[in-house]
Order: C-alpha cells, then sequence, then structure tokens
C-alpha cells in the first residue's frame, strides 16, 4: 500500500509539473523551466498557487525588459543611416599612397606611372567630395560676412578651424582626382570634374588670402607654401621671367620627409631648353642641381621632415658652385656648365619639374613638403651673408632678381599658403 501511495503522489507530482510548463509556455514561447517536487501530504492545488507568484513577476519583469529593448532598438534605427553614410565616406576618402620606389639609372624618368598602389575611385565619389567643398565654400562665404561686421577674436578662431577643415579636405578631394586620372584610359567626363574641383579649391585658397589681408598686417614675405602630394597639376609659379646671369646665388628653407626623393622645389625652363635652371631630387638620386641640363650632386641631407636653409652659388667662370645647408658650407665644385649664363625669358615654376616651358609636369617628380623664402641673386653672395640667411640675422639681404613675396607668385592647382617665419617657425 505504501508502495503504490507512493507511486501515485509521484505521477501527481508529474502531472502538476506538465501543467505549470504548458501554462508558461503559453505565456512565454519556448522557455526552459525547472519543476519543483511537492510533499506528499501538501494540497496541490495550494502549491500552485504558491508559486504563481514568482511566475507573475517574472513575466512582468520579462515584459519591461522588452518594452526597453524595442525602445532601444528604435533608437539604433534613426542613427543607422547616419552611422552607414560616415563610414561609407570615410572608406571612400582613403588617402592614396605615396610613389613607388622609382627604377635605377637616370634622373629623368621614362614612365609616367609610378604612383604605387591606389585605391581606384569613381566619378561618384568624386562628385560627393565636390559637394562637400561647395558646401564649405559657402560656408566660408558666411564667414566673410560675419567678419565684416565682427571684426573680433571669435571670427578670426572660427576662420582658423575652417582652413583647417578645408585643407584636409584638399587633400582627400585632391587625393581622389589624382587617383582616377591614374586610371587609363581616362574618361572626359572625369577630366571636367577634375576641373571643376581644381577651380573650386583655388577659388576658396583666393578667398582665404583676402581674408588674411582683411584682419592682418604681416610682411608679404611672412608665408610658406605647401605641396602635400605628388601630382602633375599642383605648383606656383613666378609672375615674371628671371634676367640673363653670369652667376647668381639661390637660397630658399625647405622641410619635407618624402622618400624615395622629395622632387623639384623649383625649375627654370626657357625656350629651348627645359632644364635651364633646375633644383631636384629623384628616385633614390641624391639632390643635384642642372644649369643648361649639365649636372651637379649635391651633398644635402633634408628628408628628414624639419625644415632646412639651403644655398647654391654658381658663377659661369669655370662653372664653380658651392652648396650651403644651414649656413654651413657642405661641398662644392667646378665645371658646371662653364661659361654658359643663365639665359632670361623664362618660366619659373615652383614645385614641378618642367618638360616644355611652362609645362610637361610629371608627378613622379613633383615637389611634396613645405617651401619658403625662395630668393635669387644676380651674383654670388658672401659666406657672412649665406649665414644671415639661415640664422634669419636683420642684416640678411632680399633676392634682387626674384624676391619671396605674395604678389610675385601665382598658385595653382590645390596648393596652400600659410603664414611662417623664418626661425620662429622651425620644426
Amino acid at each position: 500500500m505504501t508502495g503504490t501511495m507512493d507511486r501515485l503522489s509521484w505521477k501527481l507530482f508529474l502531472l502538476s509539473c506538465l501543467v505549470v510548463v504548458e501554462s508558461s509556455a503559453q505565456d512565454f514561447g519556448q522557455t526552459q523551466f525547472i519543476c519543483t517536487s511537492v510533499p506528499k501530504d501538501m494540497d496541490l492545488c495550494a502549491a500552485t498557487m504558491q508559486n504563481s507568484g514568482p511566475a507573475e513577476d517574472l513575466k512582468t519583469t520579462v515584459m519591461q525588459l522588452r518594452e526597453t529593448v524595442l525602445q532601444q532598438k528604435e533608437t539604433i534605427m534613426n542613427q543607422k543611416e547616419t552611422i552607414r553614410e560616415l563610414t561609407s565616406k570615410l572608406s571612400r576618402c582613403e588617402s592614396q599612397s605615396l610613389p613607388a620606389a622609382a627604377g635605377p639609372g637616370g634622373r629623368r624618368p621614362g614612365s609616367k606611372n609610378t604612383m604605387g598602389d591606389v585605391s581606384r575611385g569613381t566619378t561618384d565619389t568624386l562628385a560627393q567630395l565636390g559637394q562637400t567643398l561647395q558646401t564649405l565654400k559657402q560656408r566660408l562665404e558666411n564667414l566673410e560676412q560675419y567678419s565684416r561686421g565682427n571684426n573680433t577674436v571669435q571670427a578670426n578662431s572660427l576662420k582658423d578651424l575652417l582652413q583647417n577643415k578645408i585643407d584636409d579636405m584638399e587633400k582627400q578631394v585632391l587625393s581622389r582626382v589624382n587617383t582616377i586620372e591614374e586610371t587609363k584610359p581616362a574618361a572626359r567626363n572625369d577630366t571636367d570634374q577634375r576641373n571643376k574641383v581644381e577651380s573650386t579649391l583655388t577659388s576658396l585658397h583666393h578667398r582665404i588670402i583676402d581674408l588674411e589681408k582683411g584682419k592682418d598686417t604681416r610682411p608679404t614675405d611672412k608665408f610658406q607654401l605647401t605641396f602635400p602630394l605628388r601630382t602633375n597639376y599642383m605648383y606656383a609659379k613666378a609672375k615674371r621671367s628671371l634676367p640673363e646671369m653670369y652667376s647668381f646665388s639661390v637660397c630658399l628653407w625647405i622641410k619635407s620627409n618624402a622618400s624615395p626623393g622629395v622632387g623639384t622645389p623649383f625649375s627654370y625652363a626657357v625656350p629651348g631648353q627645359a632644364n635651364e635652371l633646375v633644383l631636384i631630387e629623384w628616385g633614390n638620386n641624391p639632390m643635384e642641381i642642372l644649369i643648361n641640363d649639365k649636372v651637379a650632386k649635391l651633398p644635402f641631407l633634408i628628408n628628414d621632415g624639419k625644415w632646412h636653409h639651403l644655398c647654391i652659388t654658381w658663377t659661369t667662370r669655370d662653372g664653380m658652385w658651392e652648396a650651403f645647408q644651414d649656413g654651413v658650407m657642405r661641398g662644392s665644385g667646378e665645371n658646371l656648365a662653364p661659361y654658359h649664363p643663365i639665359k632670361p625669358e623664362g618660366v619659373l615654376v615652383l614645385g614641378q619639374e618642367q618638360d616644355t616651358l611652362g609645362g610637361g609636369f610629371d608627378a613622379t617628380q613633383a615637389y611634396v613638403g613645405e617651401l619658403a623664402n625662395l630668393n635669387i641673386w644676380n651674383r654670388k653672395l658672401s659666406i657672412a651673408e649665406i649665414y644671415n640667411l639661415a640664422t634669419c640675422n636683420s642684416k640678411a639681404p632680399a633676392g634682387n632678381v626674384f624676391s619671396w613675396t605674395e604678389s610675385n607668385i601665382e598658385i595653382f592647382g590645390g596648393a596652400t599658403k600659410w603664414t611662417f617665419e623664418p626661425c620662429r617657425s622651425l620644426n
């Protein structure tokens, strides 16, 4: 009898568990439950009622959690499009890599395409970046109006912030334009897009200059040019030619960490001779000075990302030359284009090497870095004068053939201009 009662109690216990599981499953769907044994002498209905309290509390808690999750899901969905748009934009604005190492031999590569691996862009990407620049342009116009009526520190700070954003966007757009140009054959509408973007960049640059002139009384020679990318369209040009010269001195401040080779800080071409006077560091070759296409290798070490002052002097008699870095003579030589005067009626270009008069630029020879205070004299400077220039002495002379002033230079293709004071802005 006792065994029979035990078996009956066990069957009743299993039946009660099945009832609770079935009832709970209807409320919560597929859920795992744990059954608890009921003493044989306790009323099963009473035990069920005692266990119903925690179940109801659990159900209420689950419903509250579900409501919270739904609210969070709605918030996430509202932000999803914004996140996707930002991610897509960032992925399309990858900066292109520096050019691949140039091949051995010669200073003038036969191939125009050594730009390395880059992500291939699309016309849609370029158009989107162009629209962004147009937006920045509108904001800049608003800033101009604000600055005219409120010449305050707040307006100047806002202008500086906007200039930084514009500079970042310039690098992205110019990188994408250069990438599209690398795709051969280039579509005609891509060229049109590039021209539009270049025009917008030039317009933005001139507007920034106008703003600076309106609020700044600094001297017109306290500026630097920045060439952030290797392109065949980013450069500056002197507004007038050089005269005939039987000797010269050329000095400049330079800062670059480009490799291999910083490129071409400046080139002077004349009719019939594209390499009349060129300073170039191409590939793994040392920096060279070219006069009438004759070459002298210069003992400069400059691609460390720091500012350096360079000076080269030359006389047509015996082709004597001297090279100075940071006020110290680093080398000299002779027989560099002896008895050949530098010819007049040419074009002086900063940042590009000319294959034709005023053009024929090759991106692999473009200068990458910063450049300032390029001055040219039609005489050989003394060691003391060169030292004064390198140390920013007040007695340092300005170039009598070409002097570093804003009115003497035109900027093209997105090269940028920033305030610079020698010896105060170093490194």
